[in-house]
């Protein structure tokens, strides 16, 4: 029961920064990070040169992806160590939300770099024009999957061993 606790503990240490950081703030940074900067747009005149520059945004796309995925990591771990049905349909709805928002904000912005402020419109169809109403449907997918994420946190970073009042319940067998 101890070790159990202790994990949880830890587990919980990384879930609410990582949560916080990662999801919250995270996505400000990665963006600027994760797509052709504004000063390197202009200066491209080919379309290879897009491509080129779009696709070196890639990698930094793919580590975007794992670091968004610590919560649901997290979220994981837990259940392993709390198994309960109830909560492991609802990280597996976290799972699948997370997929389809880590997919189609990878699309989002691999076309905002293909088309790198407009410079690159007369080269790529307008289908890669068009993923600028991407983040719209990423925030109709992460505003059920942030609020399922951070109860599922809240219900697993709690005690079990604690009442509503207050008192703590120990028991014998961790002796």
């Amino acid at each position: 029961m101890r070790h159990d606790l202790t994990a949880r503990a830890l587990i919980a240490v990384v879930f609410w920064p990582s949560l916080f950081f990662f999801w919250f703030l995270g996505p400000f940074v990665f963006f600027l990070l994760s797509t052709t900067s504004s000063a390197v747009c202009p200066l491209l005149e080919r379309r290879e040169q897009f491509l080129a520059s779009a696709n070196a945004t890639l990698p930094m796309l793919v580590v975007q992806n794992l670091i968004y995925a610590v919560p649901i990591v997290c979220l994981v771990l837990w259940n392993r160590l709390a198994p309960d049905p109830a909560r492991a349909r609802h990280i597996v709805t976290c799972v699948k939300l997370f997929v389809v928002a880590a997919v189609i904000g990878a699309v989002w912005e691999y076309g905002s770099s293909l088309i790198c402020d407009g410079y690159g419109q007369a080269y790529f169809s307008t289908a890669w024009q068009m993923t600028s109403y991407l983040p719209v449907v990423v925030l109709v997918i992460n505003i059920p999957l942030y609020v399922l994420t951070f109860s599922l946190g809240r219900a697993f970073s709690t005690r079990d061993d604690i009442t509503e009042d207050g008192v703590v319940h120990s028991s014998r067998d961790d002796a």
